[in-house]
């Protein structure tokens, strides 16, 4: 588990992000169990208080669930994990547009830069052109 944290964003904000790319990306499975919040706080060397809040912010959204005393786990519910795929999505999306905006770029050069290099990569490796 590593998290790389960064100064703009409360740590529980990050914490509930690592957790949507994990579940949106595969790592984390519907039902899967996740550490309890104490093992989470000692693994990511977070005040435990901040981790007791991000699961309850996760639970609230139903990204994870918690029946009775058992471990939590991460949600079943297909509508719940496409949303988050969708999320994470057009946060990228709304950035990269952002940035792009800000440079003055004719949306069909975008889209023609954009697919080039969407198409130039495999698995997520930039394909290197000497």
């Amino acid at each position: 588990m590593n998290v790389n944290f960064n100064k703009r964003d409360p740590v529980y904000v990050q914490v509930i992000r690592y957790f949507k790319e994990q579940i949106a990306t595969g790592v984390f499975e519907p039902g899967q169990e996740i550490l309890s919040r104490r093992e989470l706080a000692g693994r990511l060397k977070i005040n435990p208080n901040t981790a007791q809040r991000a699961y309850k912010e996760m639970e609230e959204a139903g990204l994870i669930y918690t029946e009775r005393n058992l471990p939590s786990k991460i949600t079943k519910d297909e509508h719940v994990l496409k949303s988050v795929r969708q999320e994470l999505i057009m946060e990228a999306v709304d950035d990269f547009v952002h940035s792009v905006r800000s440079i003055d770029v004719p949306v069909d050069e975008v889209l023609d830069l954009v697919k080039e290099k969407y198409e130039s990569t495999s698995d997520g490796e930039e394909v290197q052109n000497d």
